[in-house]
Formats: C-alpha cells, sequence, structure tokens
C-alpha cells in the first residue's frame, strides 16, 4: 500500500512540473484563467484514472461488496457498486441502493441541535437537566450538550455511573447522541424524525430517511447481512431494529445512498445549513479520540477530524452488517463514500473496515499531493 501511495504521489507532483514546464512554452498574451483551467482539467482526469487503479485494486483484493463514490464538488471522481444488496435473490448494489449509515447519522443530530441554538431556543453550554427530566439526578445534573455532542460528558449508558468527571476525558457514547435527539424534540415541540426529514429537504436528499420511517416502496434497502459472500446470515428485523434501545435513531439510525451522502456534504460545508460562525462549532476540534480502527484524531460535534494533514472532516458508522465511512475535503470540495451492507465480525473489525482504511489512505494521499502541486504551481506564476 504504501508503495502504491507514494508512486500515486510521485505521479502528481511529475504531473505538476510537466504542467509548469508546458506553461513557460505557451504565448505571452496567455490568460491566467486560461492557464487555471487547463490545469485544473488535466489534473482532474489525470486524479480519475489514479483513482479508478488504486481504488479497484483495493474491490479486488477485498472482494468488496459495497458502493464506493467520490466528488470533486459537482464532478465525480470515481463510482463503482459490486456485489449484492440482497444476497438471496442476487439483487445488485447500483446508485440507487440504499443503506444503514450507522454512527455517519450522528453528524445530522449535531446539526439539529446547532440550528436549534441558532435560533435562540437553546445553548450548547446549556445543562442537558434543563431539558430532560433523566438529567435531573445528582449524577448527571452538571453535564452539558456540548460535553455529549463531543462524548466528554463520562455518560456510557443511561442509568449508569459516569466513567469520568463530565468535560475531563473522552467515551464514545450513543446514549448521549439519543439524549440529544430528545433535547431536539424538547426544544421543537416535533418528533426527531419530522425534525430530520426537514433537514433532508433543505439538504436535497430525496433518497434518506431514518430506519423507524422508512417505508421500502421501490425494493432499494441494501438489509445487512454477516459472513463473508458466501456465507451469509440477513440480520432482522432491518431496517426496524435501527430504533431499538441498543441502537437509536439520533445516534446511527439514518438511511442514505451515496448520492444523497454527497449532497450533505455540498450543502453542509457550502454554508447552506449552518452559518458560518456555527459550522466552525461543528468540526472544531474540542475532543481528541483514539479509534481503534482509524487510530488518533481531533473529535468535534458528531464529527471526526485528521490529526496532521490533509484537513479531513469524517465519521465511520457501524451497525451490525453495514460499515460505512463518509469524508469530507474542504480543500478540494471533496466528497469520499463508502458504502457496504456485509461485514465478516468473526474477523473482527479491523478486517471488516480494511477497505475502508485502504481508500481513505488512498484519497488522503491524492489531497497532500494536489496541495504539493498547487504550491508548486503557485511557486511558478
Amino acid at each position: 500500500m504504501n508503495k502504491r501511495l507514494s508512486f500515486f504521489t510521485a505521479c502528481i507532483i511529475l504531473l505538476s512540473i510537466f504542467i509548469g514546464c508546458q506553461q513557460e512554452t505557451k504565448a505571452v498574451n496567455t490568460y491566467d484563467a486560461d492557464r487555471k483551467l487547463l490545469i485544473d482539467s488535466t489534473v482532474t482526469a489525470f486524479e480519475k484514472k489514479l483513482l479508478k487503479n488504486q481504488i479497484d485494486s483495493v474491490f479486488k483484493q477485498h472482494q468488496f461488496n459495497g458502493s464506493v463514490a467520490i466528488f470533486k464538488d459537482s464532478v465525480e471522481l470515481y463510482r463503482k457498486n459490486q456485489g449484492f444488496s440482497d444476497f438471496k435473490h442476487k439483487i445488485k448494489i447500483d446508485d440507487e441502493t440504499i443503506f444503514a449509515i450507522g454512527s455517519v447519522s450522528k453528524q445530522f443530530t449535531a446539526v439539529l441541535i446547532l440550528l436549534q441554538a441558532e435560533q435562540g431556543k437553546l445553548n450548547v453550554e446549556d445543562k442537558v437537566s434543563k431539558y430532560l427530566t433523566a438529567f435531573q439526578n445528582k449524577e448527571y445534573e452538571n453535564i452539558t450538550i456540548h460535553q455529549l455532542l463531543n462524548h466528554t460528558s463520562g455518560l456510557n449508558t443511561m442509568g449508569g455511573k459516569l466513567h469520568f468527571k463530565s468535560g475531563a476525558g473522552f467515551l464514545y457514547s450513543n446514549d448521549g447522541f439519543n439524549a440529544l435527539g430528545k433535547v431536539v424534540e424538547k426544544v421543537t415541540g416535533n418528533s426527531y424524525d419530522e425534525n430530520i426529514s426537514g433537514l433532508f429537504q433543505k439538504a436535497g436528499m430525496s433518497h434518506s430517511s431514518t430506519g423507524s420511517s422508512y417505508k421500502d416502496l421501490d425494493g432499494n434497502f441494501a438489509g445487512a447481512y454477516l459472513g463473508n459472500g458466501k456465507v451469509v446470515e440477513k440480520i432482522h428485523p432491518m431496517p426496524e431494529r435501527l430504533g431499538s434501545r441498543e441502537i437509536g435513531i439520533p445516534a446511527g439510525g439514518v438511511l442514505s445512498t451515496a448520492d444523497d451522502l454527497h449532497r450533505w456534504n455540498n450543502a453542509l460545508y457550502s454554508g447552506k445549513i449552518l452559518r458560518p460562525e456555527t459550522l466552525k462549532m461543528l468540526v472544531a476540534q474540542s475532543a481528541e479520540r483514539h479509534h481503534a480502527i482509524f487510530g488518533k484524531m481531533g473529535y468535534g460535534y458528531g464529527i471526526m477530524t485528521n490529526p496532521g494533514k490533509p484537513v479531513a472532516y469524517f465519521h465511520s458508522g457501524y451497525v451490525k452488517g453495514s460499515p460505512s465511512l463518509n469524508i469530507f475535503y474542504p480543500g478540494t470540495k471533496t466528497s469520499v463514500i463508502i458504502l457496504s451492507n456485509i461485514a465478516d465480525e468473526g474477523k473482527g473489525k479491523g478486517f471488516t473496515f480494511r477497505p475502508h482504511v485502504e481508500i481513505k489512505n488512498i484519497t488522503d494521499a491524492v489531497e497532500n499531493a494536489i496541495s504539493e502541486m498547487s504550491n508548486h504551481q503557485q511557486s511558478q506564476m
């Protein structure tokens, strides 16, 4: 993998040098705008080819059953669907296939909270006990909305003892985000499903819903499976189980497609959903997480961030049989969406997420190489 990424980076840099040399031979009256268009189109074409070679090999090596789509703003750089959404009836995954996205759902809940803050209905520094009676006890009374958003409350499961004093550490908690969903309901007077439906509409996500509101009218839902593709076990009941106490809709109950998540990324990070200052609160590192699969990272409000270059906002998701990853690189406005509907749990989550990790390594390398290329071009102008 490292050799492949080094080759990829070298290719991008060589392309940059080549373009720079080409520009020196052009007529003196060539406009900078024309030169930029030429560079951008050449790099995009080269990027598409390299991504195809790199990620196609990940599909082949791991026999990946799922969907991967990469977009730079509105331009599709890469897309591949492979395998089955329904193993029994051999229904193939396509662009319309709907997947359970697990904890990628948390960013929607975080955004709903921040929208209420923008309207003055709450403040992230408010104590949760102001809104929910379940927090009106000595153990939970000092937990703030901010601490639930970035998993620093010390809460693991509702009703249990805090693992540390609120604000003193990091402990990932689905129950914390499910409580945030209840806060949204409390301050809006509407159900969580009604609130998130409005958010989907605002972002143009016409194929997204929650596990509790989904109606499979077109048979596009992928379901979820355990196994290796040859021997599979279907998880029941899906998607109804996403609303169970074990998971919870605000923490992990959204269903979506690669195209809809691309629409979400573009709408969210272009400022169509939140005000600029509120968006900064969403992505700002306010905690540090040591992820079992992706390693050390920053954590904002339902958003994970790379500890170094390139700048990336992302979140993984997993409910039984459905590993997912949604990444956005603000430097190039690039979305990377990886969705699947099967997991071999016997081999562990490290094995299950290996394709996701390798693809993120590839796209991280792309971003860093493009940044180097951009710096090189600026030095030549």
